[in-house]
Formats: structure tokens, sequence, C-alpha cells
């Protein structure tokens, strides 16, 4: 083999070698930042992970925040108009958290079927409802009426 060759032969191999190597760390590091969002409906079947940052979102039930006497601690339900999944929170909640309203909390899902949540995100006026909550209810009519403000079109 011509030496010329042999020198951009052994360049193309280094260069594939490194870019391969780099998408694989970026990757690795991406993994670990993905929140992936399920609706209320799909987490109780069971198609969400166990205990992986996952993101889920729906309309607090009128009548289902319970706040506790020694601390910072609620607990409350979402839905998607098709299934109920209770929300565990701790920490100072936003202040257009309300019943009736529609939230996206982020966290994780415990070996008990309870979200526990490590941020609750509430819209932040009377006409926004996040677009994974609008998609997530927008074919269930059975509880149309728990969430105020919210839009079911696309």
């Amino acid at each position: 083999m011509h030496p010329v060759r042999k020198q951009r032969l052994i360049m193309v191999i280094f260069i594939v070698v490194f870019a391969s190597v780099a998408i694989g760390l970026m990757t690795y590091a991406l993994r670990e930042n993905i929140n992936l969002f399920y609706p209320p409906s799909k987490i109780v079947t069971g198609e969400a992970p166990l205990e992986t940052r996952i993101r889920a979102g729906g309309c607090v039930l009128p009548g289902s925040v319970k706040r506790s006497d020694e601390g910072l601690d609620v607990s409350f339900l979402i839905t998607d108009g098709g299934a109920d999944l209770m929300v565990s929170y701790s920490g100072i909640l936003p202040d257009l958290f309300a019943e009736g309203e529609a939230v996206v909390v982020n966290g994780m899902l415990n070996g008990d079927g309870v979200f526990m949540a490590t941020q609750v995100l509430a819209k932040h006026d009377e006409t926004y409802t996040p677009p994974e909550v609008a998609e997530s209810v927008q074919d269930v009519t059975q509880h149309a009426n728990t969430c105020e403000g919210m839009s079911y079109d696309s």
C-alpha cells in the first residue's frame, strides 16, 4: 500500500472512531436528562417505567388536594379523563395551582403507583393548556367538565 493511502486510511479510521465515541458519550449524557411525558391513563395501565424520571400531566381533580398539617407535603389526584393518578409533592406549590386546573408534574413513579413529584408546573393563564396535557385528553370526554379552561382541541 502506498504511504499516502495508508496515511489517509488511518486518518479516516481515526475520525470514524472519534465520532462514534463522541456520539456515544452525548447519547449517554442526554439519556439522563430526558423527561418523557405520560398521561395518567398510560401510567395507571403500567406503560410508564418505575423509578425513572418522567413527566405527567392532567387536571387536578376538585376535592382531591390534601395538605399536611406539619409541613409542605401535599397530595392530589390528576386525571386525563380516562384514569386518575395520585401525586405526592413536598414543597411550595405554584401560585396558579388550583383544583380543576391543568398541571404538569416532573418526578418518578414508585412501586405503589404513586407519582413522587419533584416539580409541579401550573398553567400561566386561564386560556393556556400545556400541549402534552391537551393531547392526552383530546379524545376523552368522560371528565370533560373537571378542568376549567382546558382546550380539548389540537
